[in-house]
C-alpha cells in the first residue's frame, strides 16, 4: 500500500501563514492533482511531503507512518522537478542509476532497472548522451526515468511541464499519464494548468490562499463546483458569470442585469427578491434564429474544429464556444439561447453554490 495521509497541516514563515490546516487522503494507486493560481500554497504542500520544507503544525502520514521528521531520502518517495535537475557531467545512463549508486547498489542491479525504466520511456537510445544533447521533453523523460529506478511508493511531480512548448505539454500529458496506468504508484502532481488537472487527475485538489476549496473528480468538479473560484478556474474558456435576481410567484425565473429573463431548471418558491450570479459555461451557449438574448458579437477567434465568440449583453462580454463554423463579424448582432438545465446558480453574498431544490 501506498497511501498519504494530510491531516491540519499548517504552514507559516514567520508570522505569514501560508498553509491553513489543509487535510487529503490519498489512495493507492491514485493520480491526485492539486491546483490552483500561483501562491495557494500547492508547491509548498508537495515539498512539505517531500521533506523539503518543515511542517509548522499537523502531520504528514505515508503508508500510516508519520514522516513529519523524517529526511527526505527515508521517506521512499521521487520527486520531478520542473527544472529536470540532471547532472550535465553524467549520460543519461550515469543521472538515471545515481541515486542507486548512492544507495550502494551494486552494477548489474544498477544496469537492470536504468534499462527497465528506459524501456518504458522510449529512451534506450539516448543512454549515451549527456543533458545538453537532449531536447527539453527527453530532458523530462530521463527525470522521470531516475524517478522509476528508485521504485518509490510515492512519486511526486512539480509543476514538470511548465518549462515545456505547448505541443509538448500536450504530448508529455499522455506519456505521464500512461507512465500512471502502467506502474500504479500514487502521483502527487502540482500544477497551475487547470487543462493538465482536468485530463490527468483521479482526483483534483483544488486550493486558494492555503486553503482547500473542493475535491474530488475533474468531472464532479466541472459539473458540480462549490462555489465560483471553482467553477472559475476549472473549464477552458473559464464559465460567464451573470447578476440576476429571482423574480416570479414562484421563483423559477432569473432577472438577468441588462439581459432579459432565462428559466431556472427548478422550482425555488422562498426565493423571490434574491441576488444571485448565474454562471453558464461559454459551450451551453448557442446562437438562435430570432429567439433568445440579443447581444452584439465583439471578437471572433475561430480555432478550426470551433469557433470562440465574444458576445457583448448588457454591458458584459459573455464567451460563446460554438462547434460548427459560421460567419460572424464584429458588430453584428445575434440572438443567443441558453442550455438553462446546466445553468449553475450562486448566491451574490457567499459566491457558494446554490442547490435549486433548496433555495
Amino acid at each position: 500500500m501506498s497511501t498519504v495521509e494530510i491531516r491540519d497541516v499548517r504552514k507559516s514563515y514567520g508570522a505569514h501563514a501560508v498553509l491553513h490546516g489543509v487535510d487529503i487522503d490519498i489512495a493507492d494507486g491514485e493520480f491526485v492533482i492539486l491546483v490552483g493560481p500561483s501562491g495557494c500554497g500547492k508547491s509548498t504542500l508537495l515539498r512539505m511531503v517531500a521533506g523539503l520544507e518543515t511542517i509548522t503544525g499537523g502531520t504528514i502520514s505515508i503508508d500510516g507512518r508519520v514522516v513529519n521528521g523524517l529526511e527526505p531520502k527515508d521517506r521512499d518517495i521521487a520527486m520531478v522537478f520542473q527544472n529536470y535537475a540532471l547532472y550535465p557531467q553524467m549520460t543519461v545512463a550515469q543521472n538515471m542509476g545515481f541515486a542507486l549508486e548512492l544507495a550502494g547498489a551494486r552494477k548489474e542491479e544498477i544496469k537492470r532497472k536504468v534499462d527497465h525504466a528506459a524501456g518504458i520511456l522510449g529512451l534506450e537510445p539516448l543512454l549515451g548522451r549527456k543533458p545538453a544533447q537532449l531536447s527539453g521533453g527527453q530532458r523530462q523523460r530521463v527525470a522521470m526515468g531516475r524517478a522509476i529506478v528508485r521504485d518509490p511508493k510515492v512519486f511526486l511531480f512539480d509543476e514538470p511541464l511548465s518549462n515545456l512548448d505547448a505541443k509538448l505539454r500536450v504530448k508529455m500529458r499522455a506519456e505521464i499519464k500512461a507512465l500512471h496506468q502502467r506502474l500504479r504508484t500514487t502521483i502527487v502532481y502540482v500544477t497551475h494548468d487547470q487543462i493538465e488537472a482536468m485530463t490527468m487527475a483521479d482526483k483534483i485538489v483544488v486550493m486558494q490562499g492555503g486553503h482547500i476549496e473542493q475535491i474530488g473528480t475533474p468531472l464532479d468538479l466541472y459539473d458540480n463546483p462549490r462555489n465560483m473560484f471553482v467553477a472559475g478556474f476549472l473549464g477552458s474558456p473559464a464559465m460567464n458569470f451573470l447578476d440576476g435576481v429571482i423574480v416570479g410567484e414562484e421563483g423559477r425565473f432569473v432577472e438577468l442585469a441588462g439581459a432579459g429573463r432565462v428559466t431556472l431548471p427548478g422550482r425555488i418558491p422562498t426565493a423571490t427578491g434574491s441576488a444571485v450570479i448565474v454562471g453558464v459555461r461559454p459551450e451551453d451557449i448557442t446562437i438562435s434564429d430570432g429567439d433568445g438574448i440579443v447581444g452584439e458579437v465583439v471578437l471572433v477567434e475561430p480555432t478550426g474544429s470551433e469557433t470562440h465568440l465574444a458576445v457583448r449583453v448588457g454591458g458584459q462580454d459573455l464567451v460563446v464556444v460554438l462547434r460548427s463554423r459560421m460567419a460572424l463579424v464584429p458588430g453584428e448582432r445575434v440572438n443567443l439561447s441558453f442550455d438553462e438545465s446546466k445553468f449553475h446558480l450562486f448566491d451574490k453574498g457567499s459566491e457558494e453554490r446554490i442547490s435549486v431544490a433548496r433555495l
